[in-house]
């Protein structure tokens, strides 16, 4: 096993569910997140007391779990001026010593008792700047390129605050959570590259080969 890389400091999961003409199609938003206490079970693609409303575009095998790093979150708190509490981003795992915006596609976590992979990239919507009440947040969010990543649930199992994150494994061919989300904002420099990472969702890929094939 790889040296440790950090720890969690909190699991969030849903505390209220939102309704209103910003929350999307579904007009109910479990974006929501707020920190729990005790161990945590990570299972059956999504995190236990979670909500999940929009399962077209949330959740599901590729995007179980959020993460978002509290580095990130303290640099957002001295760009907008306010104070961001753990979960405000709509992540389940508020993380400390990690890089999520370098980590490499296809990473492999042990957290607690769980293995979980690093899949794609968060990229902001409406309901993200509807609940911060931020009409510009899909341009601040993208122009600050610190996305958080998604995790798969390889190994499912129990997370508690605190908890080590071990770097398991990490692939060689490092396109990371960045170059992903670079290329999805309109950065296509290593789009060849990205379209070869067998690690990516079909979606993903498809997407990249799609791009790659015009971009010759």
């Amino acid at each position: 096993m790889l040296s440790a890389s950090g720890k969690v400091l909190s699991i969030n999961v849903t505390a209220i569910v939102h309704e209103g003409e910003w929350t999307g199609s579904e007009g109910r938003t479990g974006i929501d997140k707020r920190p729990v206490s005790g161990p945590v079970l990570l299972a059956n693609e999504g995190v236990q007391g979670d909500v999940i409303i929009d399962r077209k575009v949330h959740g599901g095998y590729h995007a179980a779990v959020y993460a978002y790093a509290r580095e990130d979150s303290d640099w957002w708190e001295k760009e907008i001026g306010q104070e961001i509490s753990n979960g405000k981003f709509g992540e389940n795992i508020t993380t400390s010593g990690m890089d999520l915006t370098h980590a490499v596609i296809g990473e492999r976590w042990g957290i607690g008792s769980t293995i979980l992979e690093v899949s794609e990239p968060r990229i902001p919507c409406r309901v993200f700047a509807g609940f911060w009440e931020r009409p510009s947040l899909i341009k601040d969010f993208t122009n600050a390129a610190r996305p958080g990543t998604y995790l798969r649930i390889i190994q499912e199992g129990s997370i508690t605050a605190g908890d080590v994150i071990s770097l398991i494994s990490r692939p060689s061919h490092g396109i990371t959570i960045q170059d992903i989300f670079n290329a999805k904002s309109g950065e296509r420099s290593k789009i060849s590259e990205i379209a070869k990472v067998q690690q990516l969702s079909d979606e993903y890929r498809e997407w990249a080969m799609k791009i790659a094939s015009t971009h010759l």
